[in-house]
């Protein structure tokens, strides 16, 4: 092959524009006449041109069976899949007496010839893409991998990011919630993937059987849901380029962080200065284009989504109540009676007839108990033996004037043995008391000598201003302002007869 092309040029120059003989030029350089022929057609080396295609005696006849094993494979598990050496066995098997190199040699240029070729999607104002990503984050000094939310809008470029303990019904409709409060709108159509949280029956290549879950979210917000075919997430590429782009830009490094909610506190600003790029190909920044964008939004309901997974049960023996593989207690009173239990992915509320009647933090573990010492104080004012065993107060922190009075209570003789249940009754104080307040009566009481639990309750009587108020009868509040005038003495002695 020739690579000279400044010698390429000069002959051609030559020859053409100066008129010198194709003889005089292979005189002076010994090229072959056909070399000189291919540099006058061609006005740069063409390189090497197969003119007919090689015979391949050997791999030949099992180009189609490779083009099969090869087109299997689209069906399988990535992890599943043929390599170019389980392909070579397999031929040697079925006759094939060539070499492995031209096997690895057919099998990558057949899969560069079926790959496939995906067609450009227009991407129209209002519309949503929703999918889910994992991240490493160290939260409290664990480290862990989380799932994170990502609501994109491809037309204006906008993403919304959030992290959450794991992907379930309860996080798909916050992050939702969330979502469209950070567009204050939306998105008339949002497309999925087939995750089973919103997919539990695939019916045909676009029909699909919904989750009740799904569905109720579908019902309050009334927004278009489109899913994307089996692995086929290219059809919504831009919310899986966004995935990669809010992993690589909002958690790297890796976060550290006291809790996840502290994270999405950080990612929903972040989120908010991402407006100010310009996405490729658009004349306008993300937060211009996200005008136009919400101009296509449905309205915000008047009513919020209510978030949460409910489960009726019943309280047990324990006074507990199972939900999502945890126990949470409730007050005693309302031990083996029927409960409705809300789980947010925050807490969890627990109902009985519709009143609130119990609060947790909610656990992303399984098999825990989670105890508010407070819930189990009316039982133990009745069985004050078991203060010291009891599991739903252990390791409760309480002030240390708390145990000073327990001391004095239980060695006094007046109590004759009660001290310890009179201690409770103080702790039971706490149901309507917050701890600050009981331990500045518990102090005052311990320096007066009041030990008792209603001299204790005694310093909790919020001090009011009485000057203007001449007397004041429990329980006739009305009465309060009432003035009286000041009494006449001669008016007594007209009464009773007398001389004025």
């Amino acid at each position: 092959m020739y690579q000279d092309m400044e010698q390429w040029e000069r002959i051609r120059y030559r020859v053409v524009r100066e008129g010198v003989s194709k003889r005089q030029i292979l005189r002076e350089t010994g090229m072959h006449w056909q070399t000189l022929e291919k540099i006058l057609r061609h006005s740069q080396p063409p390189g090497y041109r197969l003119t007919q295609t090689r015979r391949q005696p050997k791999i030949g006849p099992f180009l189609d069976r490779i083009r099969e094993i090869l087109e299997g494979d689209r069906q399988a598990p990535k992890k599943q899949r043929h390599t170019s050496k389980r392909i070579f066995a397999r031929l040697r098997e079925e006759g094939y007496s060539g070499g492995q190199t031209q096997v690895k040699e057919t099998v990558r240029r057949l899969r560069g010839t079926m790959r496939e070729v995906f067609m450009p999607l227009v991407h129209r104002p209002g519309e949503a893409q929703v999918d889910f990503g994992f991240a490493l984050v160290k939260e409290s000094g664990t480290l862990r991998r989380v799932p994170f939310f990502v609501m994109s809008l491809p037309y204006s470029g906008a993403c919304f990011v959030q992290v959450f303990e794991r992907i379930c019904t309860e996080v798909f409709w916050e992050a939702h919630l969330r979502a469209f409060e950070f567009f204050r709108g939306v998105p008339h159509r949002i497309t999925y993937d087939n995750e089973s949280v919103f997919v539990s029956k695939i019916l045909s290549a676009r029909e699909r059987k919904l989750t009740d879950g799904f569905l109720q979210l579908k019902s309050h917000y009334l927004f278009e849901s489109h899913f994307c075919r089996v692995r086929r997430p290219n059809e919504k590429g831009v919310v899986e380029g966004l995935v990669r782009y809010a992993r690589q830009n909002f958690l790297v490094p890796v976060p550290q962080v006291r809790c996840l909610e502290s994270l999405n506190e950080t990612l929903w600003e972040q989120c908010y200065g991402d407006m100010d790029r310009r996405p490729r190909g658009k004349k306008y920044s993300t937060a211009a284009l996200l005008e136009e964008d919400s101009k296509h939004f449905l309205g915000l309901p008047q009513t919020p989504f209510d978030a949460c997974r409910k489960r009726s049960t019943t309280a047990s023996s324990l006074s507990l109540v199972r939900f999502d593989c945890n126990d949470y207690s409730v007050p005693v009173r309302y031990a083996h009676h029927p409960v409705v239990a809300k789980g947010y992915t925050d807490r969890l509320e627990i109902f009985y007839q519709g009143e609130r009647i119990a609060e947790h933090e909610r656990s992303w573990e399984k098999e825990g108990v989670l105890f508010n010492p407070l819930h189990y104080l009316a039982l133990l004012e009745r069985k004050p033996g078991a203060l010291d065993f009891a599991r739903p107060l252990e390791g409760w922190q309480l002030p240390d004037c708390f145990e000073v009075l327990r001391r004095r209570l239980e060695s006094e003789e007046k109590h004759r043995g009660e001290g310890t249940r009179e201690y409770i009754r103080v702790l039971r104080l706490l149901e309507k008391q917050t701890m600050a307040d009981l331990r500045a009566a518990v102090e005052k009481a311990l320096g007066v000598g009041a030990l008792c639990r209603d001299a204790i309750a005694q310093f909790l009587i919020p001090q009011e201003d009485w000057s203007q108020t001449t007397f004041r009868l429990d329980g006739r509040e009305h009465l309060r302002r009432v003035r009286v005038a000041e009494t006449q003495v001669s008016a007594y002695s007209v009464l009773v007869g007398g001389a004025p």
